[in-house]
C-alpha cells in the first residue's frame, strides 16, 4: 500500500522505500542498485589499440606497418607485424582506461 508523502514521492509501508528514490527510510541507507552507480566506462580508443594477455601483460600492434611499404626492407616488416608489450611506465594509465579488462 502506497502513501504520498510529499509532492512527487510515495511512502512504501511494507518495504519503507520512498518509491523511485532507492533510498530506504527505516534503515537510512542507500540501497543496492544505488551503491554501484557510478560504474567506470572503458575508453573505446584504448580498447581497440591494447590487449590483455592471458597472464595479464598488456600488448599493442606496432605503428608504421599499413602503407608506404615500398620503401621499408623486409626484415623491418617482418618486425613491424609482432607484438610489442606495453612498458612499465605506461601501465597504470592504460589499466585505468580498460576498466572491465
Amino acid at each position: 500500500m502506497y502513501y504520498h508523502c510529499r509532492a512527487g514521492t510515495e511512502l512504501n509501508r511494507a518495504t519503507g522505500l520512498v518509491c523511485g528514490s532507492g533510498y530506504d527510510q527505516q534503515n537510512r541507507s542507500l540501497t543496492k542498485e544505488r551503491e554501484n552507480m557510478p560504474k567506470m566506462k572503458t575508453n573505446r580508443a584504448a580498447a581497440k589499440r591494447f590487449r590483455k594477455t592471458g597472464t595479464g601483460k598488456l600488448v599493442f600492434s606496432k605503428s608504421f606497418a599499413s602503407h608506404i611499404l615500398t620503401k621499408k626492407t623486409a626484415k623491418r616488416k617482418r618486425q613491424l607485424r609482432k607484438k610489442q608489450l606495453l612498458t612499465k611506465a605506461n601501465q597504470k594509465q592504460v589499466r585505468r582506461m580498460l576498466a572491465k579488462g
